[in-house]
């Protein structure tokens, strides 16, 4: 748990970038824990919905998806445990999905959204598809503007992902981006989501709280 002055910070910093997000047309709220958070995220999902999983740590911290089984959920995760094709059909079913989860690279304080991916079905799925889209994300993916994210997503986010995911790229090995030409890259497609796409129903949960990276 964060003290009170990290606390006091991370919401005047987290209520900041809601207000930039609401500016833009996005629903946003703040809240001060992963936990409060949770609760809301779980009590939007109808029972018996289809829920696509974008493949996000943050979402996977959340810790959500055995309560939606019991709720008679059906679940559409790309993730660990399946065979090329498998994923591949998941990514598709994702598409389509009563609610898409996923979080963000990084959310600017000029109400903006900034996200990397390798296949692009999780930025494509954001803006475009579900019926409904919920991106999570921690006060740690807040950055000033879209410069900011980027040098995030290169020093910090996709390092890292590559680490998670075991994929043989130069930042696997030194920890930051060398723009490279591996196979095995994972920033193919970047995109600014500026303002709402007026046909994806959107919502914003920041967190007051370190999640993902």
């Amino acid at each position: 748990m964060e003290n009170a002055e990290v606390m006091k910070h991370n919401a005047i910093i987290g209520k900041r970038a809601v207000e930039a997000l609401r500016k833009h047309g996005f629903p946003a709220e703040y809240y001060e824990t992963a936990a409060e958070a949770r609760e809301v995220l779980l009590s939007l999902i109808e029972d018996g919905s289809s829920v696509g999983f974008g493949g996000s740590v943050t979402i996977a911290q959340m810790d959500i998806q055995d309560e939606l089984k019991t709720r008679n959920c059906t679940i559409y995760d790309h993730g660990k445990g399946k065979t090329p094709e498998e994923k591949l059909e998941f990514r598709h079913k994702e598409q389509d999905a009563d609610y898409f989860l996923t979080g963000s690279n990084a959310v600017t304080l000029n109400g903006e959204l900034y996200n990397v991916d390798a296949t692009g079905n999780r930025v494509s799925a954001m803006v475009f598809g579900p019926k409904h889209v919920i991106v999570v994300a921690g006060v740690n993916k807040i950055v000033k503007d879209i410069e900011a994210a980027e040098k995030r997503v290169e020093e910090v986010a996709a390092p890292a992902n590559a680490l998670r995911l075991n994929r043989e790229t130069p930042c696997f090995h030194t920890g930051t981006c060398a723009d490279c030409m591996s196979p095995q890259r994972l920033c193919n497609v970047a995109v600014i989501m500026k303002r709402r796409p007026p046909a994806t129903d959107m919502r914003i949960m920041i967190i007051g709280e370190t999640m993902g990276y």
